[in-house]
């Protein structure tokens, strides 16, 4: 049985009352709390649906059996167009307002501008600075999809390359290093979602001594990397996504117009109409409860 730890946020962030409804316990008040036995973790939100992705890794993180105390913290060089400014004023802290602060983690996530070159998107020159900051300020940063595509490109010179098609669906994966924590409790054949256009190659990581695959999927490619000193992690996919984060964007995509193949191993029957399995959700809160519990 997961025991469910406080999570604390700001006051009146909205998830927090959908989190409260599934018995997830978040407090908002840390006055006469010591701070000592609380883990800090701040999570840079890149996603354009803020409120999607707050709810996706809060639940995620309460499954740790750890207090934690979270920052949300955004970009100031691009203001986000889906996600209401009163909320980000409310609800973010900026770069600036963190800096000189130390966290147990950090979290990158991913962002919508995989298509296009690392220094092309606009506020490429801040989150180096932010990637830079995290080596001293944060005892593991755990990197999600072009999250982890950025963070192997600054950290280490190693470049995303543009698929043939879409990469979309879940997947089975390999476990290539056992001794990795991140991965323990795990076994081979673990499913795990996917959706982007862009990878990496695997012989571009296995050049670099400092760094090592954890994991791998046949068909999806390299899922997880930890580099030797164990606080950074790259993980391609979305082991935080909800049951129905697919198929949003799924639909999503085909009310655009856009040419879009069905998530493979998604749909029960592969039929969109009898709705989404949620195959990898146990996996999803295994994989970040060792986080929290092994690296921070």
């Amino acid at each position: 049985m997961v025991i469910k730890m406080p999570i604390y946020t700001k006051a009146g962030l909205p998830v927090n009352d959908i989190l409260r409804k599934e018995k997830v316990q978040i407090l908002e008040n840390l006055e006469g709390k010591n701070e000592n036995n609380i883990l800090q973790i701040a999570i840079l939100n890149l996603m354009p649906l803020k409120e999607d992705t707050e709810l996706q890794l809060l639940r995620k993180l309460a499954t740790s059996g750890k207090n934690i105390k979270i920052t949300f913290v955004n970009v100031t060089s691009y203001i986000c167009k889906t996600t209401a400014p009163e909320h980000m004023q409310r609800f973010y802290s900026s770069f600036e307002e963190i800096r000189n602060k130390y966290f147990d983690g950090l979290i990158i996530t991913g962002a919508p501008v995989e298509q296009m070159d690392f220094e092309e998107v606009i506020y490429w020159k801040e989150l180096t600075k932010i990637m830079n900051w995290s080596e001293s300020h944060a005892k593991s940063t755990l990197h999600i999809c072009w999250g982890a595509q950025a963070g192997l490109y600054y950290h280490y010179g190693i470049d995303k390359h543009l698929m043939d098609h879409k990469m979309f669906g879940v997947f089975n994966h390999k476990i290539d290093d056992k001794n990795s924590k991140i991965l323990f409790n795990f076994e081979d054949g673990f499913k795990a979602p996917h959706s982007r256009h862009t990878t990496v190659y695997k012989e571009d990581i296995e050049k670099m001594p400092d760094l090592q695959i954890v994991s791998e999927s046949d068909k999806a490619g390299v899922f997880i990397v930890e580099n030797k000193n164990k606080n950074q992690l790259f993980v391609t996919g979305h082991l935080e996504y909800a049951k129905d984060t697919l198929d949003k964007e799924y639909k999503r995509d085909l009310a655009k117009g856009l040419t879009i193949e069905m998530p493979e191993n998604y749909y029960k029957d592969n039929n969109p109409e009898e709705g989404p399995v949620f195959s990898w959700k146990e996996n999803g809160d295994k994989i970040y409860s060792n986080w929290v519990n092994y690296y921070l």
